[in-house]
């Protein structure tokens, strides 16, 4: 993780600016059986990104690790620009390690993402884009931070099975503050399946 850019060279957070091509068109074909059949298909490769994508969220916010691995191509590329931080990741296990460290024993992250649009662009290749909002405490350094974004991916199907080959988010806004006291826990998952904290 490093400390973020200039904020005045922001990207435009448009389907251009994401490098978000239109996929192929969401319409029955007038063909017959076979071509039905390829729509369909369209359709649960849709379903299936959607699956992922929300497998995703649900394996960071219990830092599961193990099924996390089974989501990314193992050449994934990372690029996360929050308000005070910027993460460059290339590979699986460097992000894995990345997540690990992130969600410990000492943290708490609730992580949604909301309204997918999903462009197939061939039988094996696809692109996302999700609406993310986000809250994350920090017990140990007493931080809290919440927020918003815009997360745009790129998805890859080997072997019948799709993966994230590719992830990105910008924030659209980040609210940062210190905890004078910490929250009233009455169940906390990660203080039992979350890994130590590095510090």
């Amino acid at each position: 993780m490093t400390t973020k850019k200039d904020d005045s060279q922001r990207r435009v957070l448009n389907k251009s600016g994401m490098g978000i091509s239109e996929g192929l068109p969401l319409q029955a074909s007038d063909g017959g059986v076979d071509e039905l059949r390829k729509d369909v298909q369209r359709l649960m490769d849709i379903e299936a990104i959607k699956q992922l994508k929300h497998s995703y969220f649900r394996c960071i916010d219990t830092s599961n690790i193990e099924e996390l691995a089974t989501i990314f191509h193992k050449d994934v590329a990372v690029h996360f620009v929050g308000g005070t931080y910027e993460w460059s990741l290339k590979g699986r296990q460097e992000y894995l390690d990345s997540i690990k460290h992130s969600f410990h024993k000492e943290s708490i992250g609730h992580h949604n993402g909301h309204m997918p649009e999903i462009q197939i662009l061939s039988e094996n290749e696809a692109t996302g884009i999700w609406y993310l909002s986000d809250n994350m405490w920090m017990l140990n350094h007493k931080h809290f931070t919440t927020g918003t974004a815009i997360y745009w991916d790129r998805y890859i199907k080997e072997d019948g099975v799709w993966s994230i080959i590719e992830t990105n988010y910008e924030r659209l806004y980040e609210l940062n503050q210190p905890i004078e006291e910490l929250p009233n826990i009455s169940s906390h998952y990660l203080a039992v399946h979350g890994a130590e904290p590095q510090g």
